[in-house]
């Protein structure tokens, strides 16, 4: 679908993959920039295209290594709106820092908050994010923000799979508007992990509500990190008598050992999506990746024509 010449897309280095996919679908050619460093590591942009007057949409998870892509970010943004871009819309599939959301002890910072405020700084006229970790990150931001929900790419994976059973498990308390959601469009039953976590990336079960006695289990969550969590719930549930175990989420951080502990688990598959690139050492023969970019690019196509984005749920 070719879109007029005034829309152009642009990457940086966090997931260069899932930008030309994206380019791609919306019909135009990826922008001509390049993103490098200078002998003493400072970022280096180089735009070899006018984008004078146009649209500009710039794809970048600020994902790891998160202040060299948040970096790069922030100076692509600030090179594009010196070059005249009548508008720098960023499209942030992962939004690193999202978990550092309030002030959970006394003299944490908020550096979600701190995020949003740089990125507007810097020029950008508007946010296009996925699945955000804390709901309320939408409000840190004083200019237009579409947040894009992946759970029906999930969702219609599972159903072509065609599981007998399933239930649908939320890992914690926190996450159980997403399972329902998830549940919903399966039209499976509910289960809950009731868990108790000592410290950081530490987690202990506590108890399962729901039943789950010979059914297919599936883990929902936004992102596995160190996938503490998930195989920990994993395990519980096998011992107290799921059949399998599915687990799925939007975002793969897998950092820390949690490619391993995912290799060492009895959970059959895990879903995830693109909105992070997989490094070869971190892919798994059990981990299917399913895209983002239609989605993306829908959206894109949406803000440029004026479109209603809501609608892509509806």
């Amino acid at each position: 679908m070719q879109k007029d010449g005034d829309l152009k897309i642009f990457t940086g280095n966090a997931n260069p993959a899932l930008a030309q996919e994206i380019a791609d679908y919306v019909g135009v050619a990826l922008g001509d920039c390049v993103v490098g460093r200078f002998s003493d590591g400072e970022v280096r942009i180089k735009l070899g295209e006018s984008v004078r007057g146009c649209n500009v949409f710039v794809v970048q998870p600020t994902s790891a290594p998160v202040n060299e892509h948040l970096m790069e970010l922030l100076i692509m943004i600030d090179a594009l709106k010196r070059a005249s871009a009548r508008a720098v819309n960023v499209v942030i599939p992962y939004y690193g820092y999202a978990r550092q959301d309030r002030k959970a002890r006394a003299r944490d910072p908020i550096t979600a908050k701190l995020v949003a405020n740089l990125l507007e700084k810097a020029g950008a006229n508007r946010v296009i994010c996925m699945d955000l970790h804390a709901g309320q990150i939408q409000g840190f931001f004083d200019i237009p923000l579409d947040h894009l929900v992946g759970l029906p790419i999930l969702a219609n994976y599972f159903l072509e799979k065609d599981i007998r059973d399933p239930v649908v498990v939320s890992p914690d308390m926190g996450g159980v508007t997403r399972a329902r959601q998830l549940a919903e469009r399966l039209g499976a039953p509910l289960a809950i992990i009731d868990k108790r976590r000592p410290d950081a990336n530490v987690a202990e079960v506590m108890n399962i509500i729901g039943q789950i006695e010979g059914k297919t289990a599936i883990l929902v969550d936004d992102m596995i990190d160190t996938a503490g969590t998930i195989t920990l719930g994993a395990k519980a549930l096998l011992e107290r008598g799921a059949r399998e175990v599915y687990a799925c989420c939007i975002h793969p951080v897998l950092s820390g050992d949690g490619v391993d502990k995912l290799r060492r688990s009895e959970i059959r598959e895990i879903v995830v999506t693109n909105t992070i690139a997989l490094p070869p050492e971190k892919q798994l023969d059990k981990i299917t990746v399913l895209s983002v970019a239609e989605l993306i690019a829908e959206a894109i196509i949406r803000v440029h024509t004026q479109r209603s984005i809501s609608q892509l749920f509806d």
